[in-house]
């Protein structure tokens, strides 16, 4: 069975996907980038606002699925230069307590939707 998960308090989906799905007792979130649920901008310049950001609407979106960071079982990390990923790890790896953080793999990528500097997906389990 599957689910449909949104919520207005992530960014609504810029093109033909969902903030997430439900799918028995795994969620899977699409990637978020650092854009502002009520205005619709960008939060830019600072690497570490843009990455708390992806992880306020990643948390927004588990909120609503009823999960919180401790259920995630595997993200994705998305940079534009993987010299911030200093930086990008130390917003992240607030929001997970490193006994039980989630797999993860982190991608220098060329570009991202909006040409923006981060993007983060998840799994996450009931």
């Amino acid at each position: 069975m599957k689910k449909i998960i949104k919520t207005p308090l992530a960014p609504a989906p810029i093109g033909p996907y969902n903030q997430a799905v439900l799918a028995g007792t795994t969620l899977y979130i699409s990637g978020q980038i650092p854009s502002d649920p009520v205005s619709g901008k960008l939060v830019e310049g600072d690497i570490m606002q843009e990455t708390k950001q992806v992880m306020e609407n990643l948390k927004a979106i588990l909120h609503e699925a009823g999960m919180t960071f401790e259920q995630v079982v595997k993200a994705t990390i998305f940079v534009k230069d993987m010299h911030q990923f200093g930086q990008i790890n130390e917003v992240y790896g607030a929001y997970f307590d490193s006994e039980s953080a989630p797999a993860r793999e982190t991608v220098e990528v060329a570009n991202l939707p909006k040409f923006v500097n981060v993007e983060i997906s998840m799994i996450a389990m009931h």
